[in-house]
């Protein structure tokens, strides 16, 4: 059963139990992608439900410090996979697979809150089309780097995050190479790929109406899901569904 198009209310990401993992033809491989101002703790939620489930999943570090080595990364841990697998990219992250994603390995994306950029277009390009909320707002270090501003951190990047897990978050942030959001895409693997979208309705850091032109630009089975930009981290059960349901849809395409 695919998940429905965005409809304007929230469609929990309801999973088939009754595919479970070691069938014949099953995508059992998950490898997430993080984005700008995190690293790939974030994705501890969805992690252990995916492996709960029988899953192998991997979770690549972004060194955050150019374009090309956030995708030299990814593919390096998309290299380490025996058969099939779901790439599943957040924020930035979606950048990421978009690039990454057209080894043949990868059998489905997963975007969650996430861009996908257009052949030739680069992260910053989208918020062209829509700009962010008036909460998100990088601090462009003298080094190229930036970091997101202390006082609108939380409002803009963790709503949804209680006051000492929105703190954590932002006194941990990975800043990120602005380089890294100027590079422009090559070839889209959302072209080629089967997608699935995770649309937050919430977020602070992309406008959702953008996240939802997104998801409906590249074609996306697209999920509403009530949650801030890291609803990777505060909605991670129904997060790992969608992946589950991805999984199982790009087995169905592969069989």
């Amino acid at each position: 059963m695919p998940i429905p198009k965005a409809t304007g209310r929230v469609q929990p990401a309801a999973f088939d139990a009754d595919l479970q993992p070691g069938v014949t033809g099953r995508v059992e491989n998950v490898v997430l992608v993080h984005g700008a101002f995190a690293d790939g703790s974030g994705w501890r939620g969805v992690y252990d439900r995916l492996t709960d489930r029988g899953y192998k999943v991997s979770i690549v570090q972004n060194p955050l410090t150019s374009f090309e080595d956030d995708v030299a990364a990814t593919r390096r841990v998309i290299a380490r996979q025996k058969g099939l697998l779901i790439l599943v990219g957040h924020s930035y992250g979606g950048t990421v697979i978009t690039e990454a994603g057209n080894d043949p390995k990868v059998a489905g994306l997963v975007y969650v809150a996430a861009f996908a950029p257009e052949e030739g277009q680069s992260t910053l390009d989208q918020y062209a089309i829509v700009p962010p909320p008036p909460n998100f707002q990088p601090d462009v270090q003298p080094d190229g780097f930036a970091y997101l501003k202390a006082a609108t951190f939380r409002a803009g990047f963790a709503a949804d995050t209680d006051a000492d897990l929105g703190s954590f978050l932002r006194d941990a942030q990975a800043p990120i190479a602005m380089k890294a959001l100027e590079a422009k895409v090559t070839r889209p693997a959302w072209k080629t790929k089967p997608s699935w979208y995770v649309v937050a309705t919430e977020d602070g850091a992309i406008a959702p109406e953008l996240l939802r032109r997104t998801a409906e630009r590249i074609g996306a089975d697209t999920t509403l899901v009530a949650g801030s930009h890291v609803v990777f981290l505060t909605q991670a059960a129904l997060v790992a569904d969608v992946i589950e349901r991805a999984a199982h849809g790009a087995a169905a395409r592969t069989a």
